[in-house]
């Protein structure tokens, strides 16, 4: 009820002209509006996790918005540099996009050339250089797309027998088990990918089909020189897409994700995206020993010149949020509605609650 109460009063602000009184006003020209994509689907990754992955109609639709409605879509640097001098055009925009996932290159891409749009990769490095699926949330897609099948899963893992796979919630427990058992036996990369195709084929799910496909892969070095040749800004985002907690590997992280970076873009990257949106007061100090200027989390809204360099909201687009939403967050409307923070789903090695992590990321709720 309350989604479709906010939905309504932002259709008729946009009506009454508010929406473009307040994307020209003063006050959103100090203002800052991150878009954050992670994923628009090669086949049917939407339905799988919507609040992650978006329809390539759809991301195009947000760039129609965002062209039809005059924003001033900047790179990253140029953007917070504004920011911060106050000297932002109205209505300023910056595209960041996390992981660096194939989708990008195959879908998003074309479509950001289409409308000359910049925008902003967060790149974790380690898949592009061992380029298969990456593990985690390969599968939680298996387990997804294999939910109508009546396997027993004791003869993958015997601890699975009698687990079915009809809900999220059991889904989300057969993730765990799995996650548990690799980490139990210190499984390599190669061994995680065996793991992945004895899944597929036990679920009936066509593994070769996927791999030809480059489902949930992340970019190959060659994919990522061609696109830092267009112009695309690659960024830090950890090599291995972790966090860790103790100073000097989270250090190492940093490192080897820029010196991939420089290797296969050419540049020194300076900018920081929190894996998972998970973000620790400790970290602060390190990524400043690491010359990082800033970075950017999943917690939703408008940056400011006064908000930390290290803390900057996005709004986090998905399939979860109508067009007329994300409009609102351009204009910078919604930031006078009232907004319902809710944990959001974590994609990648880490699942909400892991200890030493904090608390799971928010996102904006309808």
């Amino acid at each position: 009820m309350i989604k479709y109460l906010k939905r309504g009063a932002l259709l008729s602000s946009k009506r009454l002209g508010i929406f473009s009184a307040v994307r020209t006003s003063r006050w959103r020209r100090r203002r800052l509006t991150i878009l954050c994509y992670h994923g628009v689907s090669l086949a049917d990754e939407h339905e799988w996790n919507p609040l992650y992955y978006m329809d390539p109609a759809s991301f195009e639709g947000r760039l129609r918005l965002l062209r039809d409605g005059g924003y001033n879509v900047m790179p990253l640097a140029s953007a917070l540099e504004g920011l911060r001098g106050g000297t932002l055009p109205p209505g300023s925009v910056a595209l960041t996009f996390d992981d660096g996932m194939y989708d990008f290159y195959a879908r998003a891409f074309p479509l950001l050339e289409k409308y000359g749009f910049p925008a902003t990769v967060y790149l974790t490095t380690y898949y592009s250089d061992y380029n298969r699926p990456v593990f985690d949330v390969f599968c939680s897609y298996l387990l997804w797309r294999g939910r109508d099948s009546n396997v027993d899963l004791g003869r993958f893992l015997p601890e699975l027998g009698g687990s079915d796979l009809r809900t999220e919630d059991a889904r989300a427990v057969v993730r765990a088990v799995i996650g548990s058992h690799v980490a139990r036996e210190r499984f390599s990369a190669a061994d995680k990918d065996a793991i992945c195709e004895r899944l597929a084929r036990l679920l009936g799910v066509d593994y070769e089909d996927l791999l030809r496909r480059r489902l949930l892969h992340v970019l190959s070095n060659a994919e990522v020189r061609e696109l830092a040749a267009k112009g695309v800004d690659f960024q830090l985002h950890t090599h291995r897409h972790r966090v860790p907690v103790e100073r000097e590997a989270f250090l190492r992280e940093i490192r080897d994700n820029r010196r991939r970076i420089h290797d296969l873009a050419g540049a020194n990257p300076v900018h920081f995206c929190y894996p998972s949106g998970v973000h620790r007061p400790e970290f602060f100090p390190w990524l400043g020993e690491a010359g990082v200027t800033s970075a950017t989390t999943c917690e939703g809204g408008l940056a400011t010149s006064r908000t930390p360099s290290l803390l900057l909201p996005r709004i986090v687009d998905g399939m979860q949020l109508a067009p007329i939403e994300v409009e609102g967050w351009l204009s910078g409307v919604s930031s006078f509605l009232p907004r319902r923070a809710v944990p959001a789903p974590i994609v990648g090695p880490y699942a909400p609650g892991t200890p030493g992590l904090g608390p799971a990321p928010t996102i904006l709720g309808s």
